[in-house]
């Protein structure tokens, strides 16, 4: 009679299976996608109908409806009047559909760069990727865009993101490879130094830019208008394309260098691909909505718990997680202390530390990787 295989070998066999496509089917993960997809459209009907100009849920769907179908009769009839239309279709569906993005955005960023270091506390904040994308953005603000050879601001957090990115790279390659622990380590230290940058622009510009470059930095999406939703939106389809026809290779990266390399990836160059992913998100999402921590870091680490760590199920869970609690967190940012609005960097950070130091104690934390 055969013996029992023993739980290390029964845990190498489920990994192997993840690796090479067998993962176990989970019917669970299609209704979480659902309900977190019907939390995107309820808080976005929600956000559209909550502002000082009285709007209802039932009017705010009928003008969004609207302005999507042409020629429905409700919107010339004279039941909805034209400063509820311009504060739902100008104002509020902007900022939630850009609170969306960058969420979502966030959220595929933190687990593409806890991928790449195999280290579940690596998002774009810590590997200084976010902070070279702010020293670009507020180089625009203090001297304008002549400083930075004419970019506009959001062109000039994407090369601010790139830049950080290619150091990162550099720094952290040895004998021909990117090492996981190398990049976290000048991660932390150019992040440190691209912040004393922007730190040192703050407080030598004129008074007047002080507010916008600190409210910048703190992560806002008020300014939001339909053409801001253009590149934050190219570059998460982009992105979360390459990433979802990498996610068998993602999770062979789980498994270390040796065991990726024997599968016949290319480690080194695979860790690129999912650098300049990364770059691009960040750099996109924090030229329209400034510094927003911890959605990157939480986020991946719920849905790891939620539906384990294959990419091919944990990647599409994230990014629908990270929309909904971004938009979750703008709402809350506009109502909490309304008329004063709290920037979204400090609600994100009041909330998400709370939680993520919850999750730390929870003995599921431990089985998602949170703890080694």
């Amino acid at each position: 009679m055969t013996a029992p295989p023993t739980t290390r070998s029964s845990t190498t066999a489920r990994r192997r299976d993840e690796i090479v496509g067998r993962a176990p089917r989970r019917p669970g993960t299609a209704l979480l996608l659902g309900c977190l997809a019907g939390a995107v459209l309820a808080l976005l009907v929600v956000s559209a109908a909550t502002g000082t100009v009285p709007v209802t849920l039932g009017d705010a769907s009928r003008l969004v409806a609207g302005h999507l179908l042409p020629g429905l009769p409700w919107m010339s009839d004279g039941s909805l009047t034209p400063l509820q239309d311009q504060a739902v279709w100008q104002f509020r569906l902007p900022r939630a559909l850009l609170a969306g993005l960058a969420g979502a955005g966030l959220a595929l960023a933190g687990a593409i760069m806890q991928a790449i270091v195999r280290n579940p506390l690596a998002e774009p904040y810590i590997l200084g990727v976010s902070s070279g994308a702010s020293v670009g953005a507020v180089l625009v603000i203090v001297l304008g865009s002549a400083a930075v050879g004419g970019l506009t601001l959001g062109a000039a957090a994407f090369v601010g993101a790139l830049a950080a990115s290619i150091a990162v790279a550099l720094v952290a390659r040895r004998r021909g490879s990117l090492s996981p622990t190398r990049m976290v380590l000048s991660g932390v230290a150019l992040g440190s130094l691209f912040s004393a940058i922007t730190s040192y622009l703050t407080i030598t510009t004129d008074a007047q830019n002080v507010v916008s470059v600190l409210f910048f930095l703190l992560g806002s999406v008020s300014a939001a208008t339909m053409p801001t939703l253009i590149a934050p939106a190219i570059a998460l389809v982009v992105a979360g394309i390459h990433v979802g026809l990498r996610s068998r290779a993602m999770n062979a990266l789980l498994t270390g260098d040796e065991s990726a390399t024997a599968l016949g990836l290319h480690v080194s160059r695979l860790r690129g691909e999912l650098l300049l992913s990364s770059a691009l998100l960040t750099g996109a999402i924090v030229s329209v909505s400034g510094g927003i921590g911890f959605v990157g870091l939480v986020v991946p680490h719920v849905a790891r718990i939620l539906v384990g760590s294959d990419h091919r199920r944990m990647l599409p869970v994230a990014v629908l997680g990270g929309a909904a609690f971004l938009m979750l967190a703008d709402l809350l940012a506009r109502t909490v202390a309304a008329p004063t609005e709290i920037p979204l960097g400090i609600l994100t950070a009041l909330v998400g530390a709370p939680f993520f130091l919850w999750l730390m104690h929870r003995d599921s934390a431990a089985q998602a990787g949170l703890e080694r």
